[in-house]
């Protein structure tokens, strides 16, 4: 199961890498033909996304590697990492199209040429993007991966950006040059969305924030779970695809050690069912506001 694991993961993203790659060499070469500068911040934007679905490839490589005497948790971390630096690079591409979107608005300079070649980049960019984003969706939820993940976000993102950029060539076909430019201003605007949805959930990971849906749904299997009377310092942190789940857990006085075990052991059972890839410590304490089953027993 776990190396069906990393081999999917390792060929989604390396497909990954060889589409941006074409995509990104395919808008550069069409852009500069045209003047387009829609294309050409498609084209960086690709290129960016070429050094994220890079980063993406390598980080998936390592989060699955076991824990050793240096990474007691395991490498996990390394995708919440790695979907920090997409955010960053995203960053730079919006300050670059917004600055030249601006510059070309307010100079006046916003002739292109259009051509075939223009409207066939970008229609082969939706294509392709549709299908790669659907590929590492499936796999990253399938695996629970936030690398996968976000590169999946970044090329359904491209999606909408590509259609914007589509609508401005052909604005730019009928004389309103200017469309190219608000155009690219679109999807600077579109990539700052993604970049704060990126970088906020990769910062709360790295932070170690306890993530609210996850503690919700560990509530639920608590509050439904036998022999359990009741629970404090439930504490949840998340690396890359695994979870770390504590709980202390009040049971009966009185049990004998193995009674209250095989409570312990559904317990952190009932948790693993409900949520894969979760290692789960559960510490259990005789409840002092019930009687001692000692005490009780009629015996």
């Amino acid at each position: 199961m776990k190396n069906r694991m990393e081999i999917e993961k390792k060929r989604v993203a390396g497909v990954s890498v060889i589409a941006a790659f074409f995509l990104t060499g395919f808008k550069l070469v069409v852009g500069l033909l045209t003047g387009s500068l829609g294309l050409l911040s498609e084209a960086l934007h690709s290129g960016l996304d070429l050094v994220a679905a890079i980063i993406t490839y390598f980080s998936v490589r390592i989060s699955d590697k076991p824990p050793d005497k240096n990474h007691h948790y395991g490498h996990g971390k390394i995708e919440n990492f790695s979907a920090l630096i997409e955010t960053f690079l995203l960053l730079i591409t919006c300050a670059w199209i917004i600055y030249e979107a601006v510059h070309r608005l307010v100079s006046g300079d916003t002739r292109i040429e259009v051509n075939m070649f223009s409207y066939f980049v970008v229609l082969t960019s939706i294509a392709i993007d549709i299908a790669r984003s659907r590929a590492l969706y499936r796999v990253a939820r399938k695996y629970n991966s936030q690398a996968l993940e976000a590169d999946a976000l970044h090329f359904s993102t491209d999606i909408w950006s590509s259609a914007v950029v589509l609508l401005g060539l052909i604005m730019a076909q009928f004389g309103w040059f200017f469309a190219d430019s608000v155009s690219a201003l679109a999807v600077a605007f579109i990539v700052l969305g993604v970049s704060w949805r990126l970088g906020k959930r990769a910062a709360d990971v790295l932070l170690d924030r306890s993530p609210a849906p996850l503690v919700s749904q560990l509530e639920l299997v608590l509050n439904q779970a036998q022999g359990i009377l009741r629970y404090h310092d439930l504490k949840v942190r998340t690396s890359g695809a695994e979870n770390f789940i504590e709980v202390t857990i009040h049971v009966q006085p009185g049990l004998a050690l193995e009674q209250a075990h095989a409570i312990s052991h559904l317990v952190e059972k009932q948790i693993t069912h409900a949520i894969p890839r979760s290692f789960v410590h559960v510490h259990i304490e005789p409840d002092e506001h019930q009687p001692d089953l000692a005490e009780t027993d009629p015996m």
